[in-house]
């Protein structure tokens, strides 16, 4: 039920994060924005974050895994309640990063508290379904976004993650202790009864004492992330990331504009980007079969490449709905399985003590190329490139991303059986 919880609480983020995208059509006709402007707007929530995925993380090791959630949750209800209210660019793009910096702290906590929830031999399983929750989330969510905005106008889209939201608060507070792991590992003020306590719920036999933290492991610390032994691969992963998320978020970000564009209904361009998760999630679940077979970085490298070309395709396509949602939705099986290959590798990049730091670092400083990404393209756009080109420039960053990545070596302690 735990493990069910963060899969949900993760298709809510990405609900949150796409429905300004969902939304986008609907406020660059109220408000008479250009596509640079527009850009801009869909950027926000991206900065929120990646500052969330750093600082929120850090609060999430330090303060807990539970109460950073609710804390979270809190902050997504009010950006996206708040959102309608706007009046303005300044307005609307306050809130959709105040939005991002909850949706970011969120993916750190829930990344973790999944993990620290699931057996040895399904913990992989389990972050790659916590993972496929975030396209899910889209698809789920965009089709009922679909059929409000066929109706109401964009401002139903925000009422309606902000609803979503609300309804987490209670799941959470009852159904998700501590993780038994962090209490263990920082030993709060009566950590052995609280870990009892968590066991008997989960039914699983209590301890009657709390594990001896050696000092060479109290002297390890997460920072160690920029050391000499680490600084190159810390490197290599955030510059990988950082490319390939650029490829994702256009697609993401600009598809349902420039279908609406093409001359498509809002309702019609919701329902592509709908497929396009489809397929996010379905990839995501392709990858983590493959990954039985294939070592995790060629493979990584290769689904980077082929999304690449379909990003390619997507901009040199004819006004055809249904071929577009084909193309975005193999755009999007690619890309969103490069994403989740990056994330099992930085579980095998870092050692145990910087995985954490290391994972929130790499993807918060990475997000800054989801933040580019829109703003990039749309002043593309606006200064007359043709979708064919724009699309073929943005998809270069999963081609770089790729080959940033053929150099990465996993170290012998933390990428054991990974490669």
């Amino acid at each position: 039920m735990i493990v069910a919880i963060t899969i949900g609480l993760n298709a809510l983020d990405g609900f949150d994060v796409l429905s300004i995208s969902f939304a986008s059509p609907g406020i660059a006709a109220e408000w008479g924005m250009d596509r640079a402007r527009l850009g801009i707007v869909l950027s926000m929530e991206l900065i929120g974050m990646a500052l969330g995925s750093i600082v929120l993380g850090g609060v999430a090791d330090r303060y807990g895994r539970r109460p950073t959630i609710l804390g979270c949750l809190i902050v997504m209800v009010l950006g996206m309640f708040m959102a309608p209210a706007a009046s303005g660019i300044a307005d609307l793009s306050f809130w959709r990063v105040i939005t991002g910096l909850g949706i970011g702290g969120m993916l750190a906590a829930i990344n973790a508290i999944t993990a620290e929830f699931s057996n040895s031999r399904r913990r992989y399983l389990s972050v790659s379904l916590m993972a496929i929750g975030y396209p899910m989330g889209v698809v789920i969510g965009g089709t009922i976004a679909a059929r409000l905005l066929a109706v109401y106008d964009w401002r139903s889209v925000f009422y309606l993650g902000a609803a979503l939201s609300v309804a987490f608060v209670p799941l959470v507070y009852w159904f998700v202790p501590e993780s038994v792991h962090w209490l263990a590992r920082k030993q709060p003020e009566g950590a052995l009864r609280r870990i009892n306590e968590v066991l008997l719920r989960i039914g699983k036999s209590t301890v009657e004492s709390l594990p001896v933290i050696s000092e060479d492991a109290r002297k390890r610390t997460s920072t160690d992330i920029f050391s000499p032994a680490l600084i190159v691969t810390t490197l290599i992963v955030t510059l990988a990331y950082f490319f390939h998320i650029t490829t994702f978020y256009f697609i993401i970000k600009w598809a349902p504009k420039i279908i609406v564009d093409m001359g498509f209904p809002a309702s019609s361009a919701a329902g592509v980007l709908v497929w396009a998760n489809l397929g996010g999630a379905l990839g995501g679940a392709m990858f983590g079969l493959l990954t039985m077979r294939i070592g995790i970085k060629p493979l990584t490298i290769g689904v980077m490449v082929i999304s690449a070309v379909m990003v390619t395709l997507f901009g040199r396509s004819p006004a055809d709905l249904q071929l577009l949602s084909l193309i975005c939705a193999a755009a999007c099986f690619c890309s969103n399985a490069g994403i989740i290959g990056m994330y099992a590798i930085f579980a095998g990049a870092f050692p145990t003590h910087a995985r954490a730091f290391g994972t929130g670092f790499t993807v918060g400083v990475g997000r800054g190329g989801a933040v580019l990404s829109p703003i990039i393209a749309g002043f593309l756009l606006n200064a007359g490139s043709g979708v064919p080109t724009v699309a073929s420039i943005m998809a270069l960053g999963s081609v770089v991303a790729g080959g940033v990545l053929f150099f990465l070596k996993f170290s012998q302690e933390a990428g054991r059986g990974l490669n």
